[in-house]
């Protein structure tokens, strides 16, 4: 084995013969700066100590469940696994009206665009001109006039039919005196 310096607190003389308060270790193995306490083989037997049958009685019932108790548990854990049903059968309902509403929204906006088009369409074939036209020349039209158009106070109903010609005073009936 190669020799090492193991004085620490004294001045020891170096490879190159400097002094120097240095700890120098030759070869692979590191020493042991103390030696390892021994390990015991043997076994110590553990001494039990002798309780008396109360002291045993009292932690066995100390240490066991009441039926009382295994009942109220059982309930409980029921009890907690049908909420959890509950939550989870809701959150689902949750998630597919709101996918439904989703797709609803997506057809509204798919219907809103086709009847803006159609109407867009509509109102783009129409020319009024062609329409005058074809109603005064073809269908013998005429325009209106001065004095063509007749007003007349209508009744308290809603629509009116006309069983004759509407009079020139605009009025249908006469209330009250019919000998006036």
């Amino acid at each position: 084995m190669a020799a090492g310096y193991r004085k620490y607190n004294q001045r020891t003389t170096g490879r190159r013969g400097n002094n120097s308060s240095q700890f120098y270790v030759y070869g692979n193995a590191v020493r042991q700066a103390e030696p390892l306490p021994k390990r015991m083989t043997e076994a110590q037997p553990k001494q039990r100590r002798q309780m008396s049958r109360q002291v045993a009685k009292n932690r066995h019932r100390a240490m066991s469940i009441s039926p009382a108790y295994a009942v109220f548990l059982a309930a409980a854990a029921v009890c907690a696994v049908l909420v959890c049903m509950v939550y989870l059968s809701l959150q689902s309902e949750v998630v597919s009206r709101s996918e439904k509403v989703t797709a609803m929204q997506e057809q509204l906006a798919d219907l809103t665009e086709a009847n803006d088009t159609a109407y867009n369409a509509a109102a783009d074939s129409v020319n009024l001109v062609t329409v005058r036209d074809r109603a005064m020349n073809e269908l013998g039209m005429v325009p209106e006039s001065e004095g063509a158009v007749v007003e007349y106070d209508r009744p308290t109903g809603e629509y009116v039919k006309q069983y004759s010609d509407i009079p020139e005073s605009g009025v249908l009936a006469k209330s009250g005196n019919a000998s006036e």
